[in-house]
């Protein structure tokens, strides 16, 4: 008999994918929340879903003992809170990024998740990325030989955008948003060693942290690299991302339909630049939740667990260290 999933989904203001992405899985929404009602109203109109699976308290759904899954996409702040009464009730969850904005709220959670029998996955969705994912294939095939040099990016404008939970002086965009680009080298490159930025405030006067923070990352002693983060950007978002390796060079972003692949020939010299075709999906929210319920289904490992999202969280946490500093910041991966 073919197992059934029943998930719940907290947060219908940044949360609709994941409704849409446990739909496309095939899973039962067995419930919908969020503190607002005009949007847990308007999202039950649009997946059609009853007013009785519509909670405005989070507890309901903890309360709940047939709910499996629970998908929590709410302000950063209140990540560690409901994931945390989440996990001792013994439900799955996937929380989205950043797990947390203190390494205190990490080391809560992590004891939560080790506590649990229950599945705990941070939502890194660059890591489902059609071209992050195609990058990724390429340098493990060895494609591009060894990595010396990977930057990427996060330009988002956020004038339009600010809020309370935004402007939070915990929430420094290299964390809240600049986390995409943070555990994308990660995930290509392994983790940042040595830290060092710069930051500036030009374009954002209603936050009180830099909109503009620009880091050098060293991985290891012929690996380096770049992030740049701009929260206050005059440009259209992108993630913009460059691999360099000692056989090739891969261009790609996250919103265009191609990306670039440099490789060497005999001689050494690369060829003309190969343009290779791409699934636009910025928000891949199907295929996280497939991975996520697979690994619980069949009872594998998730590899983006709690430890793993608060590694990119201390990387990040580590840049914003050095930019206010002006000092080199070893990271602490030890969670």
């Amino acid at each position: 008999m073919e197992k059934k999933i029943i998930s719940a989904h907290i947060g219908m203001q940044f949360g609709m994918s994941h409704v849409e992405g446990a739909l496309a899985f095939g899973a039962e929404i067995g419930a919908i929340c969020d503190s607002n009602p005009d949007n847990l109203r308007a999202a039950g109109e649009r997946y059609g879903i009853p007013a009785e699976k519509q909670y405005i308290d989070y507890m309901d759904i903890v309360r709940n003992p047939d709910i499996q899954i629970v998908t929590v996409a709410v302000p950063d702040q209140q990540h560690k809170k409901i994931s945390c009464d989440l996990l001792r009730a013994g439900k799955h969850v996937l929380c989205e990024k950043p797990l947390a904005l203190t390494r205190e709220d990490l080391e809560e959670i992590i004891r939560a998740a080790d506590a649990s029998e229950a599945k705990f996955m941070v939502g890194q969705i660059c890591r489902f990325t059609p071209a992050f994912e195609k990058a990724k294939q390429i340098i493990d095939a060895g494609t591009i030989g060894e990595l010396y040099y990977v930057e990427s990016e996060y330009a988002h404008d956020y004038m339009k955008i600010v809020d309370n939970w935004r402007a939070d002086p915990k929430r420094h965009g290299v964390i809240g948003g600049g986390c995409h680009a943070v555990d994308l080298l990660r995930w290509l490159a392994g983790d940042p060693q040595e830290v060092f930025a710069y930051g500036t405030h030009r374009l954002l006067p209603q936050v009180p942290y830099d909109d503009a923070t620009i880091a050098v990352l060293k991985f290891g002693e012929n690996l380096v690299g770049k992030v740049f983060v701009s929260t206050g950007c005059k440009r259209d978002y992108t993630m913009r991302t460059v691999i360099y390796g000692t056989k090739g060079t891969i261009i790609c972003d996250n919103t265009s339909p191609t990306m670039t692949l440099f490789t060497v020939g005999e001689d050494e010299m690369a060829h003309e630049g190969q343009t290779i075709d791409i699934q636009v999906n910025n928000h891949n929210a199907a295929r996280e939740f497939e991975v996520f319920a697979d690994a619980i289904l069949n009872n594998k490992p998730v590899t983006m667990d709690a430890r793993e999202g608060a590694k990119t969280v201390e990387a990040c946490l580590s840049i914003v260290k050095s930019s206010e500093t002006g000092q080199i910041v070893h990271p602490n991966y030890n969670f």
